[in-house]
């Protein structure tokens, strides 16, 4: 029963009448506007960080309803050109809004990690996905600690699945990754160790070992 309440929470910070769209859309998808809808919901992620993690649950929800409604994939068609909009004027954004710009990466990264295809990811997100992370990875962003922090936290949880889909644009991503730990002047000691540790957190198989567990979590709690 815990499910609902979990949906429920997702969009209390929206007023009234949008959760009321939100939550028709969710239970009788054919009753609204699907093109509003993604709107709405891209909207929202741009604005709001936790909401931006949690989107792509409920983007997964009202996919699946629509789809065993009728069949169709409206809703899907208008988030992904909505997020292809956004993708394409991503460096205007991070300029305007760096906060916008990490809400933005983190919503891609989400759908990402909830869109399947044949339970596949979708083949049309990936060097999207890539090119932001590979946006993070680059000295300028590295010397901020909010694009380090959305850079380590995404790999955390889409880079095992990016691997798997290009191999070669993940080796070519850490390796910007460790130019930037290694050789990057003024780099803050949260930066330094959040590098480090996504660089081992990769090396050990996708998969944080016991000790390092203990070294970076200890640290960062400090």
């Amino acid at each position: 029963m815990g499910e609902p309440g979990r949906e429920e929470y997702k969009i209390q910070s929206f007023d009234a009448e949008t959760q009321q769209l939100l939550k028709t859309a969710l239970k009788d998808p054919g009753a609204v506007d699907l093109d509003k809808v993604a709107n709405v919901i891209v909207d929202h992620s741009l604005q709001d960080r936790v909401f931006s993690k949690e989107a792509g649950r409920m983007c997964y929800a009202i996919i699946q309803a629509e789809s065993k409604q009728a069949g169709l994939s409206v809703f899907r068609r208008g988030l992904l050109n909505r997020l292809q909009q956004e993708y394409q004027a991503r460096e205007q954004l991070r300029a305007r809004s760096p906060q916008g710009w990490v809400c933005y990466v983190t919503f891609i990264c989400n759908i990402f990690d909830y869109l399947r295809v044949n339970n596949m990811p979708m083949m049309a997100l990936v060097n999207p996905v890539y090119d932001c992370l590979f946006r993070l990875a680059q000295p300028d962003s590295l010397s901020k600690e909010e694009e380090v922090d959305c850079l380590v936290l995404q790999l955390h949880r889409v880079g095992e699945q990016l691997e798997k889909m290009n191999r070669q644009r993940m080796d070519e991503l850490f390796v910007l990754i460790r130019d930037g730990f290694l050789l990057l002047t003024g780099l803050s000691s949260l930066a330094q160790l959040l590098l480090l540790e996504i660089i081992e957190f990769r090396a050990a198989g996708w998969k944080t070992t016991p000790a390092a567990h203990k070294y970076y979590y200890s640290e960062v709690s400090d």
